[in-house]
């Protein structure tokens, strides 16, 4: 079954109460038990629901992947993956990481004796000596948020494999319609499915997605016991938006493309991030392990002035300032003070993230109507 057909049928059956095609939303608490233990397979919410059932074999599927699980929120998915490890133990990331993804690993979790280490994975060179017998996690986001590096699965994957330690790959910028890190050796997916999964910013809700059974059996149990799960309606929303994921990501991408290449000529522009451009310093690795490059892209501006990015800021009419990404309409935003403000300044500017830095969520509306936009954005 290829992607789109997966993203319609896969892990979806008629209602066999009445047949209906789209798997109704089942709003209920509980379900009634013919005797202590003797049910239909569903007791209670919490546990199992047969829209989030339907939504998390549906989203397994798509990342080729043999169980899936859904949260309240990216963040919770995200809770969930870190309760697997235990006082004393370290994680390897990025040094360019979405802020929320930071703050939890430094504000809640290194209170509980775990260590998070950030270093630049895009080059891969320095991974093997910061790896010591107290890590057991290296959490990689591709492309990373904001400044669009691009890090190497397999090569990452490989380092981990010596030493016995699970790969985290959050895919939230490609989605599974463009990467697939299961593929390529990672042991867990992440995702904002918030994000380009629901694809309509009418959702809030995580998802995670692993091959190993016990593996799968450990996050089945943390998700029943901590309960950060989503409700029914946010399921149906989720399963109505995955339908359509194919076709948007194409247009993304090729809005993406449209941009990023007007841009990188611009007058005022400084640097433009978009791995899909030659003169990204991963564009090769990008090409090899994803089948386009991406709705998201950076930019920075000449004039470093925070007023100045600002005021350009103000000027976006199609583009809305606002937090999030990945859905149908354009967005724009500010990270050093928006998605990255809890990251400290200094440890912003080690990754190359300035004032100056804008990130578009490019949707998929009329590519020249955006660039439209954005030329009288910049004046």
């Amino acid at each position: 079954m290829k992607f789109a057909t997966k993203a319609i049928h896969a892990g979806q059956h008629p209602d066999p109460a009445t047949g209906a095609v789209m798997t109704p939303i089942y709003q209920t608490s509980t379900y009634a038990q013919a005797a202590p233990g003797d049910h239909k397979g569903y007791e209670y919410s919490r546990t199992h629901n047969p829209t989030r059932d339907a939504l998390q074999r549906n989203i397994a599927a798509l990342e080729n992947g043999k169980f899936g699980f859904c949260f309240a929120s990216g963040m919770a998915a995200t809770d969930t993956l870190l309760r697997l490890l235990k006082p004393g133990d370290e994680i390897i990331s990025t040094n360019d990481l979405y802020g929320g993804t930071y703050r939890l690993f430094t504000k809640v979790y290194e209170h509980w004796g775990i260590k998070s280490n950030f270093i630049n994975l895009s080059t891969g060179q320095d991974l093997a000596s910061h790896i010591s017998a107290k890590t057991k996690l290296i959490w990689v986001e591709t492309p990373t948020n904001p400044m669009m590096q691009i890090i190497d699965i397999q090569k990452v994957v490989k380092i981990a494999r010596q030493n016995n330690i699970w790969v985290v790959v959050d895919n939230t910028f490609a989605t599974p319609y463009l990467q697939n890190p299961l593929d390529l050796g990672a042991d867990i997916v992440v995702h904002s499915a918030t994000k380009y999964l629901a694809g309509h910013s009418d959702v809030v809700m995580g998802a995670v997605v692993v091959n190993e059974e016990r593996l799968a059996e450990q996050i089945a149990f943390l998700q029943n016991s901590a309960g950060a799960v989503p409700g029914p309606q946010d399921c149906f929303l989720a399963l109505r938006g995955l339908k359509t994921l194919p076709i948007r990501m194409k247009q993304h991408c090729e809005n993406a493309s449209f941009i990023a290449q007007h841009l990188a000529s611009h007058a005022k522009v400084d640097q433009v991030y978009w791995p899909g451009l030659p003169t990204h310093a991963n564009h090769s690795v990008a090409a090899s392990q994803m089948n386009d490059f991406g709705g998201m892209l950076s930019f920075t501006l000449k004039d470093d002035q925070i007023q100045t990015t600002f005021e350009v800021l103000k000027r976006f009419k199609y583009f809305i300032l606002a937090e999030s990404l990945g859905g149908v309409e354009s967005l724009c935003g500010h990270p050093a003070s928006m998605t990255h403000a809890s990251i400290p300044k200094q440890e912003r500017l080690k990754a190359g993230l300035k004032d100056s830095l804008i990130r578009l969520s490019v949707g998929i509306e009329d590519k020249e109507d955006l660039l439209d936009d954005i030329m009288q954005a910049l004046g």
